[in-house]
Formats: structure tokens, C-alpha cells, sequence
């Protein structure tokens, strides 16, 4: 083949290869390494997870976008964030104090009520925290079976790198927290963040499910998960203990009152206990869709959404829920309620501010 031919077909896969995304190993940047992209569109981008922050609205989505309203969503500002990996829970123990969670084992901490945030924790550093932890506890109970299996987990996770998401995350106050995941992965800390303890062996999951979302109803603390998954912290025993549920469907969410906890999830189901969690009984929805976040007002109403866009409503004590009109629907992916009483909706096509009607 003629030096020219050769030089024609390499520069024409070389241009194959860029237009298909490829860069030169040396020019890869690790997006646990790589800030997130300043854009005028990140509040109008895929955004999954919202939560108050005192007066402040923070919503966190993809490519690591973060912004933040303090005017009960109107306007949005980007805030500063040191990673670009897709981002899917925020949670905040206190007007100034929050946490974000996402893909590659990210942990993200703000002190300044969402506006700029720093790094606490990736996937990088997850599995040779297990093998640490459970390598320790290994030694020090050579007899006890779990503590070798639980310290193999944490080495194929340092062997798969960085990939395993963060889920949803939770705070009690600004010093205890806890991160869930996929395949059972669960972190506490009790220092707000800056050192992380592996949780696998505190909970009743030997299937390794995913952990979908984890949230207080007041008197309990739950984890929901996939397969009927339905975790429940008990002090006494220092554990997430399973709560037998009828439902065989992934659980997308937990949320509840003193004396209530609604699960919901898949294909519109919700499933309700007025006993801790012991017994469960169907709420109809009339929904075939999954349902993807919820909230209880500043009324005690709940308010559930759904995947296509739908919201379900129910009054005061009566946990009936029915539809309600809505002008935009659009689906949802996170929700939360400003100051002035207007709900904030995070979703595929970012956040929409709605102020609510005297239903």
C-alpha cells in the first residue's frame, strides 16, 4: 500500500474517532476530576433531586449541575461544584449544611447553603473503605463467616473502579448522616463526612438489592428499595431491619407522618402502615406509571408525582389520594415546597415553580 493511501485512511480514522468522542488517553479528565460545566441552561437541564435549604431552593442534576433560588424558584443561579459526574439526591440537616449524592460513589458538602461545594467522598476511595473496615473487624472475629465476604465486596469494587451510583442520602442534623446505593452499598457518618463506615452488615439485605431512597417519617427512620425492599432503623439492635411488605415491585420512595409511612413506587403502586411499618395496606392511585417523588406540605397533605407527570393530592388526615389537574405536567423526578408555599419540581426538563391552590 502507497505511504499516501496509508496517510489518507489514518487521518480518516483518526477523524472517525473524534466524531464518535474518542480523545487521546492523555487528554481524558475523570469527571470525579472535572468541574462541572458552567452553563446558562442548567436550570432548564435534566435535574433530579431538589430540597430546602432554609429559605433556599437547591435542585442537583446531571453533568454535576447544581443551582440554587432564593425567590421560591423563579430564578436560578449555578452554583460551583468540583465534579461533572450525574448527581441525583440533595439533602440538607440545616440552612447552611447540605449534602448531594451521584454516580461514582460521589459525596458532595456544602456550607454555604448550596452555593459552592466541595468533595467528600467517591467511588475511588468506597471499596478500599470496606476492605479497611471489614478487613478489621475480619481479624478481630476470624470466626464470624460475614466480615470475608463483606471485605471481597470491597475489593471488587476497588477492582470495577469508580461506578457504582449514590442513590439518595439523608441527614438527621449536621454531624449523622447516611448514603445508600446500589447492591446494598450504605455509608454513615457521624462527623459530617469527613469520615465515612460502611453499613452492609447493618442491614437486612442479603440479596444485595439496590437502596433507592432512604427518609424520615418523624418517628422512623426507612429505606426503600427495589423488590419490595423495605428497611427500618432500629436502635436496639443498631440495624436497618426488613419490614415484610406485600408488594414485590421496586419501592422509588419513602415518606410518612408520626404514626404513617407511605411507600410507593413502580406502575403507581403506594402501599400505607399505621403501625410502624408491621402491616401494609394498598392505596389506590388509579396510576400505571411509576411514581418518582413526593413530599407532605406545609398542611400535612401529601403530594405524590408520577413519571408522566400526574400528582396525586390527599387532605389533612384522610390519606385518600386523588388526582389533580395540573397546567404543566411534566415528569417528575424531585419535589419540595418553597417558603411561600409554591412546589418546586425537578425533572427532565429541569425545575417549574407552582404555586398551589386551595384545593
Amino acid at each position: 500500500m502507497h505511504a499516501h493511501t496509508k496517510h489518507r485512511q489514518w487521518a480518516l480514522g483518526a477523524l472517525l474517532m473524534l466524531a464518535q468522542g474518542w480523545v487521546a488517553a492523555g487528554d481524558y479528565v475523570d469527571v470525579l476530576d472535572l468541574p462541572a460545566k458552567v452553563s446558562a441552561l442548567a436550570a432548564s437541564s435534566p435535574l433530579t433531586g431538589v430540597a430546602r435549604a432554609g429559605e433556599r431552593l437547591v435542585a442537583v442534576g446531571q453533568r454535576g449541575h447544581i443551582v440554587y433560588s432564593d425567590d421560591a424558584g423563579q430564578h436560578w443561579q449555578q452554583a460551583t461544584v468540583p465534579v461533572s459526574a450525574d448527581l441525583s439526591a440533595v439533602n440538607f440537616a440545616s440552612p447552611t449544611q447540605g449534602w448531594a449524592v451521584g454516580n461514582d460513589g460521589v459525596v458532595l458538602h456544602s456550607d454555604d447553603a448550596g452555593a459552592t461545594w466541595c468533595k467528600q467522598l467517591d467511588g475511588r476511595q468506597i471499596g478500599a473503605l470496606l476492605v479497611e473496615h471489614y478487613g478489621a473487624l475480619a481479624r478481630a472475629e476470624p470466626d464470624n463467616p460475614q466480615w470475608p465476604l463483606l471485605v471481597a465486596e470491597g475489593q471488587r469494587l476497588v477492582e470495577q473502579g469508580a461506578d457504582k451510583p449514590l442513590l439518595d442520602v439523608w441527614f438527621a442534623n449536621e454531624q449523622l448522616g447516611y448514603v445508600v446505593g446500589v447492591f446494598n452499598l450504605i455509608l454513615r457518618t457521624t462527623d459530617g463526612g469527613q469520615h465515612w463506615t460502611p453499613f452492609q452488615d447493618r442491614t437486612d439485605n442479603p440479596q444485595g438489592f439496590h437502596l433507592n431512597a432512604i427518609a424520615s417519617t418523624g418517628d422512623g427512620l426507612y429505606i426503600a428499595g427495589e423488590q419490595g425492599l423495605l428497611l427500618k432503623w432500629e436502635d436496639a439492635r443498631q440495624r436497618f431491619v426488613a419490614r415484610p411488605t406485600p408488594y414485590q415491585g421496586s419501592f422509588f420512595g419513602v415518606l410518612g407522618k408520626p404514626g404513617e409511612v407511605l411507600a410507593y413506587g413502580l406502575r403507581g403502586n403506594i402501599w400505607r402502615s399505621t403501625d410502624g411499618g408491621n402491616n401494609w395496606t394498598p392505596q389506590a392511585s388509579g396510576l400505571h406509571v411509576s411514581i418518582t417523588a413526593g413530599l407532605v406540605d406545609a398542611d400535612g397533605n401529601y403530594r405524590l408525582f408520577s413519571q408522566g407527570g400526574k400528582m396525586l393530592l390527599s387532605h389533612g388526615h384522610d390519606a385518600h389520594l386523588q388526582w389533580q389537574q395540573q397546567v404543566e405536567p411534566v415528569p417528575v423526578a424531585g419535589a419540595a415546597q418553597a417558603a411561600n408555599g409554591a412546589l418546586v419540581l425537578a425533572g427532565s426538563r429541569g425545575v417549574l415553580s407552582l404555586r398551589t391552590q386551595q384545593e
